[in-house]
């Protein structure tokens, strides 16, 4: 094909993604679903006049990574600190640990009803679905008031955080031993001792550097470490949030000791180009990913009730779990909190981690994209009865 030719097409995808997010702020629909929506229809498009094109599910899996570091730092940049956020920290935390630790125990006992296989076996499969994604969520909430934004971003962050953990654990060949929580303690020690040295790095870094095209380099080392801390089955997002956190609270964080190593002042401007850059990134990543995504999957998947049933099943106990948390334990606003709980890129990437020998025969992707669409469309709903005008910016 010609080499224009390709330019011109992923030139347009760009912009029609762009026009999907003018559109989102005007009708509240998720950029995500329209996406979606996209990559299935060019699919049938390609289909039509036989064009035949397969991409590597690792093609799939780079960008939802990079996505993934990009979105949650995006929305860690955001963030402030100080006394008074305790309080909504300690929430959301909590919110993010124990809907994530029930859904995905109740998931689980569903699957293991249907399928009849060994509950760790139904937990790897059950936690994907469990963990909010952060790339779609954070996205959805940008017009909330300060309060309920915030709530979403932690929220949803420290679920996919605490359900990178969750899967490492249960994907232990001693799980359920006592050994295992042994090793899930010294994994959690370690990654926060590689966090700290990291963040003082890459913060000296940003710092010191003078070269005009520092940020991509930042970024690179930040990707680095991510990728080496994954490969020793940590759970780096820990990392990305919080470097995310310090470089927007310096003045709070950075003590008068070190301001004669690092300057402020001069931190803070490089922060503000930082976030254009990572909102810029991550808006054409997660473009291409969910395009992507929906252009690879099979839609006739989703004729099958049995499928149907289960995904159903699966998402109306999240939203019963949800229910339950918010209003009698957390005792808090159910609108729009309640409907925000989208499953997306982290749910694929979990998916696409589970060893063959846990995978479920009967349980495949079109679970998982049922899912996807029916919690997206959940959050539609949720977006529109909401009284607060709440859209996705444009220049995400």
């Amino acid at each position: 094909m010609n080499p224009y030719s390709i330019l011109i097409f992923l030139s347009v995808l760009v912009i029609i993604s762009y026009g999907f997010d003018l559109l989102s702020k005007k009708t509240k629909i998720p950029s995500v679903l329209m996406l979606l929506a996209c990559g299935i229809g060019l699919q049938y498009v390609a289909a039509h006049f036989g064009f035949s094109f397969v991409l590597p599910r690792v093609v799939l899996e780079l960008f939802g990574i990079i996505g993934l570091i990009l979105i949650v730092l995006e929305g860690s940049l955001d963030l402030e600190l100080s006394r008074e956020k305790i309080p909504i920290i300690r929430k959301s935390f909590l919110a993010g640990l124990l809907i994530l630790v029930l859904s995905a125990v109740s998931i689980a006992f569903i699957i293991q009803f249907t399928h009849n296989v060994p509950f760790q076996q139904c937990l790897i499969n059950a936690t994907p679905l469990a963990v909010i994604s952060s790339a779609i969520a954070i996205p959805s909430v940008t017009n909330l008031s300060k309060e309920k934004k915030e709530f979403i971003v932690y929220e949803s962050t420290f679920s996919d955080i605490l359900g990178i953990m969750l899967f490492n654990f249960a994907i232990q060949d001693n799980f359920a031993q006592s050994i295992s929580i042994v090793t899930f303690l010294w994994d959690l020690i370690l990654i926060v001792v590689v966090s700290i040295v990291s963040c003082t790095v890459l913060i000296f870094f940003i710092n010191q550097i003078t070269h005009h095209t520092k940020f991509f380099l930042i970024l690179a080392v930040l990707i680095l470490i991510y990728s080496t801390s994954k490969i020793f089955h940590l759970s780096p997002l820990l990392l990305v949030m919080a470097f995310g956190i310090i470089l927007n609270n310096t003045d709070l964080i950075v003590k008068r000791r070190l301001k004669g190593f690092i300057r402020t002042e001069k931190l803070k401007e490089e922060v503000n180009q930082l976030k254009i850059i990572t909102a810029e990134s991550a808006f054409l990543i997660r473009t291409f990913f969910f395009l992507i995504f929906g252009f690879s999957f099979e839609l006739h998947k989703l004729l099958d009730t049995q499928l149907l049933f289960i995904g159903s099943l699966i998402v109306t106990t999240l939203t019963l779990i949800r229910l339950f948390y918010l209003r009698f334990i957390s005792r808090t606003s159910l609108f729009p909190e309640l409907f925000i709980a989208p499953k997306g890129l982290i749910t694929i990437l979990l998916y696409y981690s589970i060893p063959a020998k846990f995978l479920i025969p009967n349980f495949s992707e079109g679970v998982l994209f049922f899912v996807i669409i029916l919690t997206g469309l959940i959050m539609l709903f949720g977006l529109q009865v909401s009284k607060q005008p709440i859209s996705e910016e444009t220049n995400f």
